[in-house]
Parts: structure tokens; sequence; C-alpha cells
């Protein structure tokens, strides 16, 4: 009896499960059985494996085959264990010495040709096989440079199977024909996940990151708007834009991943995991060091706002714009079911879908802008009279947003309409993105030095409870929110969020602690009633 073992990882959402995968070979009738709780298509790998080792110049061993996946109660999907298999198979039928694979993890399909193709997760995959103490993987060689992402992993990067069992063996290592030049590599293909590309908003911003047709120099006037911009970058405050139409919403949702400081490596990494489970990492730029932004259209689903789907549930648009932004343009047009969906995930910073193949935790930590048009025709606004839509109309198109939604917003702005002399006007332009940014980024380094030795990184994400006990405000500053609280106009989880907001002010503006005017500005961008104070944040420096 022969006997071999190496390892693989199973996904399950981003968190990985290191799989033994076992061969076991025995006199008796040719056989392949696949045993260990697989889905139909690691089931289909026994064909895959077998016509890439034959074709590979290896045997095939004419005896009973088993080949086990342990642990055998974790589901396990996907193509990613072809290789790990046919290793297995090779070190049973002593191809390969089994004890050279013993520690070694294996990830990536087989082609029938002995080609080693690229998986979807090969990130998490890795950082699972370092955490749980292997220091040696094999993936495709096009994906090495997203594997090699790990510290403390040794990476070795295969385009077929003939190189991996000459590596092993000893042997030399045959050279492989290169692909034809101009033409996309057949390796990649199938690699996006269907439904994912650019068109549909799900993708990675970090292009727009460096588009300089995107400045906020370009937003005629919106004072107010680009204020509250400006303080949900510093903070991580959700947003709240609405206006009629063409007054520029969406063009201030574009530009605010560009203000937003870059991303830290643990940061990268997790932005990084959940892009490569989704299949949208970027080609040629493995690490995503940027925010990204996903802004799905308004006919999305709850599954694809939140994840889910047929099968083993994958990353919806929360996930995919963890440490970015998420912009739901036309919010009325949404499933209120989608939109109430959201409110865990704003609330814990992740997701959780559960289902009958087991539960999948996704990360979900992200800055939410809503924008939406006053009514239906877009027109209604308390200074003029073009708006024809009758009274109950409106009040049934604003009672899209749930006030519990609503509640989790921390800054509402009113977008005003752009006039003539505003847009032919000749003269400076507002503040461009790299002065905003320049700001944000010492607003989050004050925030960092204030919050650290404690779990939280931004002004959004501390308690209220320990915001009023922690760091006070400056005696008398919340006299104004705390009366608006007694009058109803604000709820507790309100008066704790115009605490944060007030915090984030004081950072850009550069105070030790808010006074009355960052909390009279932290009023009026979560009222939208006047309170007398500069809206522009440089005026306030």
């Amino acid at each position: 009896m022969a006997f071999a073992r190496t390892c693989s990882v199973a996904l399950v959402g981003v968190e990985g499960v290191v799989v033994e995968v076992q061969a076991d070979l025995e006199p008796g009738v040719a056989a392949f059985t696949l045993v260990g709780l697989p889905d139909k298509s690691l089931t289909e790998s026994r064909d895959r494996v077998r016509a890439a080792v034959v074709n590979s110049g290896a045997a095939w061993p004419q005896k009973k085959l088993t080949v086990g996946l342990s642990p055998a109660s974790v589901p396990k999907s996907g193509s990613g264990f072809d290789l790990a298999v046919a290793a297995a198979v090779l070190g049973a039928a002593e191809r390969i010495d089994p004890r050279v694979l013993a520690d070694i993890v294996m990830i990536g399909e087989l082609g029938l040709d002995g080609r080693v193709r690229p998986v979807r997760g090969v990130l998490p995959a890795v950082l699972a096989a370092a955490g749980a103490g292997y220091e040696q993987v094999v993936v495709p060689e096009c994906a090495a440079a997203e594997a090699s992402l790990v510290p403390g992993v040794s990476v070795l990067g295969v385009r077929s199977l003939r190189q991996l069992i000459a590596i092993l063996a000893d042997e030399p290592v045959p050279d492989e024909d290169p692909d034809e030049q101009g033409r996309p590599d057949p390796l990649l293909a199938g690699l996006r996940m269907p439904g994912t590309g650019a068109a549909t908003g799900m993708h990675s911003g970090g292009a727009a990151q460096h588009d300089h047709g995107h400045d906020l120099a370009d937003v005629v006037g919106q004072t107010s708007a680009r204020t509250a911009v400006e303080v949900a970058a510093a903070g991580g405050h959700h947003l709240f834009l609405e206006g009629p139409p063409g007054a520029g919403k969406t063009m201030l949702a574009e530009r605010l991943p560009a203000v937003l400081p870059r991303l830290g490596r643990q940061e990268s990494l997790e932005v990084t995991a959940v892009h490569s489970v989704a299949g949208l990492l970027p080609p040629g730029k493995p690490l995503i060091d940027v925010a990204p932004y996903c802004a799905p259209h308004h006919s999305a689903t709850m599954q694809a706002l939140v994840g889910g789907g047929p099968g083993v549930a994958r990353p919806g648009a929360v996930s995919l714009s963890h440490r970015g932004v998420l912009f739901l343009d036309e919010t009325p047009e949404f499933s209120s079911h989608a939109l109430d969906a959201l409110r865990q995930p704003l609330e814990a910073g992740h997701v959780v879908i559960a289902r009958s193949a087991g539960v999948v935790r996704f990360p979900a930590k992200f800055l939410m802008v809503l924008a939406a048009n006053p009514c239906p025709c877009g027109r209604f606004s308390q200074r003029d009279d073009l708006c024809e839509c009758p009274p109950s109309a409106i009040r049934r198109y604003q009672a899209r947003l749930s006030g519990p939604l609503l509640d989790r917003v921390d800054l509402r702005v009113e977008v005003d309409r752009v006039t003539r002399t505003q847009l032919t006007a000749s003269g400076a332009r507002g503040e461009s993105t790299a002065t905003v940014a320049d700001r944000v980024r010492a607003a989050r380094e004050r925030a960092t030095g204030r919050l650290a030795g404690t779990p939280w990184c931004t002004n959004s994400e501390v308690p209220g409870r320990e915001l009023r006990s922690r760091w006070y405000a400056v005696p008398g500053a919340m006299d104004e929110a705390e009366r608006n609280l007694e009058r109803g106009v604000l709820t507790a989880r309100g008066l704790d969020r115009v605490l944060r907001v007030a915090w984030t002010v004081a950072d850009l503006v550069g105070h030790d602690r808010p006074d009355a005017t960052d909390v009279a500005l932290a009023l009026q961008l979560r009222t939208g009633v006047p309170r007398g104070v500069p809206m522009a944040i440089g005026a306030l420096t």
C-alpha cells in the first residue's frame, strides 16, 4: 500500500482552513474515489487531474485510488485543490518523494494539458497557510506576486505540472512555450467572476485615486457639501446628499475616494483579500493600497449589496467597498429591504451570511454616501415653486429611506442647484483635492494619536459612552446639542454622532477638543439648520 499527503486551503468567505489532501493506492480494480465533502467543481477534478498527469508525461497508477480531503466536515468548493490532488497522487505512486510534499501547501487549478491556472482567493488562502504555520506554498506563476504579499512564506510559482514534478523530483526544469505577444493570457480566462466588471460599479476604485480628471476644484459652489465630504473623509462619517438633478451629488461622491488617506499595510491586505475572493484584483497590481469605490445600480438585489447568492456565499457591495466608499445613487429607488439590510453592517463593520452550507463572515467597514432627489421629479425646494409633484407623492418618495437607516448617517447636506453666475464665473476655483487630502491626513493623524492604545482608529468608530467619559468637549460646548435632544430634534444616537463629528471638525481645524463652534458646525451638518458658523473648514482654521 502506498500513501502520500500534501495540503491545500478551503476558503469560507475570506477566511481559510488548511485541508490535508491524502492519496492512498491499493491493489484492485483501477478506480478514482474522491471523499471529504467536495462540491461539483471539485468532484470533476478527478478527470482534470488524470488528464493533466498523463499529458505531463507521468504514468497514471492503475490501482484503486482514494483521495481524501481532511477535515471531512468542512465543505470544499472550487478547482483550487487540483494541484494538491495531483501531487498527492504522484507521491503515492512514488513519482515524487512523499516526504517532500508533507509540509507544502498547493493552490491551483489544472488544465487538461497540465498547465496550472490561477484561482480566486490566493491571498486569503496563503494568509491561512501562514497562520497555520506553513512556510512553503506553491501557486500558479501568474499569482505568485499576490501570494508573495504574505511575509514569512516561501512562494513557488509554477506554470505547469511538468515544472512542479521536475522541481520536487530535483530534475531539470522544462521550459514552457511563451504565449503569443499582444494576446491575453489564456490562463487568466475565467478568473474574474461573471457580472462584476467595471460597468456594474463593483470594482476597485484604485484607478480613480490617480485620475486627474476627478478633482474637487471642478465642483462649482456647494460649500456645505464640500465641507461635508471633507469631514466624512477625516472621520469616516456616513453622508447623505439631497438635491435636484445636476447639482453635483455624483461629482462629489466620485471625488471622495481621492480625499481618503492611502491604506495601511493591514488594511491593504484586508481589501486585497476580499477583491481576490471576488476575482476583482487589477491586472499587474496584486496589492490594493488605495480606498476602493463601489457604486452599484439601484436595481441591485439584497444579495448584491450585502453578499450571498446561490451555493457558496460571495461578497457583496458592502464588502467590496471595505475600507473605501459605497455610493448609492438614487437611493430611494433601491429596494427598501436591501436598504434596511445595511443597518447591521453599518453598526458592526462586518456582515454574517448564514446558508445551509455554512456561515460566512465578510468584512464591511465602509463609508456610505447616499444621494437622493427631494421628490420624484427632483425639483422640490423650499425656495421656489417648480415642483409639480403632489404632497402625497413627495411623502411616499421620501419615506422610502427609513428613519433607522438615516439615523445612522452622521452628515446630511442639501445640495443646492448651481446658478448661472456660479457656473460661468471666471474667479478662483475651490480648493483642490490635494489641499483637502493634506488636511484630512493631518486630522487622521491627530485622531490616531489620541486613540492610540484603543481598538478604534477614526472618530466614527468610538462609542458614545467612551467619548463622554474619556474625551471631553469644552465645558458648555454641547449645551445646544443637548437642548436639541430634549426637543426631539436629535435621538440619543444622534447626540453621540454629533459629538463624533465635532471631534472630527476639531481635528481638522487643529483644536485640542471641540468647542462651541465645532459643535455648531456638527449640528448644522447633522440637522441642516443654519447655526451661524462658517461652513468652510478653511475659514475656521
